[in-house]
């Protein structure tokens, strides 16, 4: 789509922090983190959300999902993780290409540098 951000941040269009990226999928940090290492996985095709992604698109998201989970746990420790995708604007979703929120959750608040801690996460 040509007005989708998402689509442009895939395309590089649109600067972001790129945590990882394959054929598939795109993985990048939240400009609004609600967290240290508040990440997103999105799929590189265009689907607005869960209603109109294909299946193969979706277990490509949610098998990104879960590698980025095991990641972000191994790289910055939290003591617990929400992983959560919102549907239409009253249930939250602002962009309308599918993704999935990975949001760390810490028992005390966590100062970082988005800089250092896209170099911590960044899967080269």
């Amino acid at each position: 789509m040509d007005d989708c951000i998402f689509c442009k941040i895939v395309k590089g269009e649109i600067p972001c922090y790129k945590i990882y990226e394959d054929d598939k999928i795109f993985v990048f940090l939240d400009r609004s983190p609600q967290g240290k290492g508040h990440t997103l996985v999105i799929p590189k095709k265009h689907s607005s959300n869960i209603h109109d992604i294909d299946e193969e698109s979706l277990c490509d998201v949610m098998k990104g999902v879960k590698m980025m989970a095991k990641h972000i746990k191994e790289k910055l420790n939290p003591d617990g993780m929400n992983i959560k995708q919102n549907n239409g604007e009253i249930a939250g979703q602002a962009v309308f290409h599918y993704h999935v929120h990975i949001i760390p959750k810490y028992s005390e608040k966590q100062e970082y540098d988005i800089d250092e801690l896209h170099n911590i996460l960044k899967i080269n």
